[in-house]
């Protein structure tokens, strides 16, 4: 029952959010993803440490083909370089059944999520501004500006 809950109140949470909400929505999926690898891997529970580090990896993916290079630049590439970082280290904790992989990504994904927030945060604060003419990003552009289309495609 209380999945059930959880589910519809998470579906409900999902249709209403932003693209930046919805960025930080994946962020934390795939956080409580490792969390539930590293817990099932603690309790050797090989099935269940598969599947959440199979779930972690999809959300990554997903992140992967919302970035927007177009717009994102050189940052968009080096979050994809991140993403697919730390999908490897993924893939080597399962094959390796370690904890150190999984700390890693945790660890990582815990600073792009706070990263993530503070973005939230600071669009939240301050109007909404015009697009870029160029499409591109620029070295001059708020960071803000530019995690933001890092993921213009998001959703």
């Amino acid at each position: 029952m209380y999945q059930n809950a959880h589910e519809t109140y998470l579906e409900g949470r999902i249709a209403s959010a932003d693209p930046l909400e919805l960025v930080g929505l994946l962020y934390q999926g795939a956080s409580g993803a490792v969390r539930d690898a590293r817990r099932h891997l603690s309790e050797s529970d090989i099935t269940a440490r598969s599947r959440a580090i199979s779930k972690a990896y999809d959300i990554l993916t997903e992140l992967t083909v919302s970035l927007d290079h177009a717009s994102g630049g050189e940052l968009s590439r080096r979050l994809e370089q991140m993403y697919d970082y730390m999908q490897r280290r993924l893939l080597e904790a399962n094959f390796q059944q370690a904890d150190g992989p999984l700390a890693e990504v945790l660890a990582l994904l815990a600073t792009l999520g706070e990263a993530w927030d503070e973005l939230r945060l600071r669009a939240a604060e301050k109007p909404a501004a015009a697009p870029p003419q160029s499409g591109y990003w620029n070295p001059g552009m708020a960071p803000e500006s530019a995690l933001e289309s890092a993921h213009a495609r998001s959703f």
